[in-house]
C-alpha cells in the first residue's frame, strides 16, 4: 500500500496525507479519481501507472 503512496506522490504531485487517502480509498472501494482532465492527459495518466505495475482505467464523466 505504501507503494501505491508512493506513486501517486511521484506522479500526481500529491501530499503523503493527499496520496494515503486516496490509496485507503482504491483499498476499501476498489477505486478512486486519482486524476482528471482531458482525454489526452487521462489516456497518458493511465499509461503511466501501467508504467509502475499499477492497474488504472479511465472514466468518462
Amino acid at each position: 500500500m505504501s507503494y501505491v503512496s508512493f506513486v501517486f506522490q511521484k506522479l500526481f504531485g500529491y501530499s503523503k496525507e493527499k496520496a494515503n487517502e486516496l490509496m485507503m480509498e482504491v483499498h476499501n472501494k476498489g477505486k478512486s479519481a486519482v486524476s482528471q482532465g482531458t482525454r489526452e492527459k487521462a489516456e497518458l495518466d493511465v499509461f503511466r501507472l501501467h508504467q509502475h505495475g499499477l492497474w488504472a482505467t479511465l472514466q468518462q464523466d
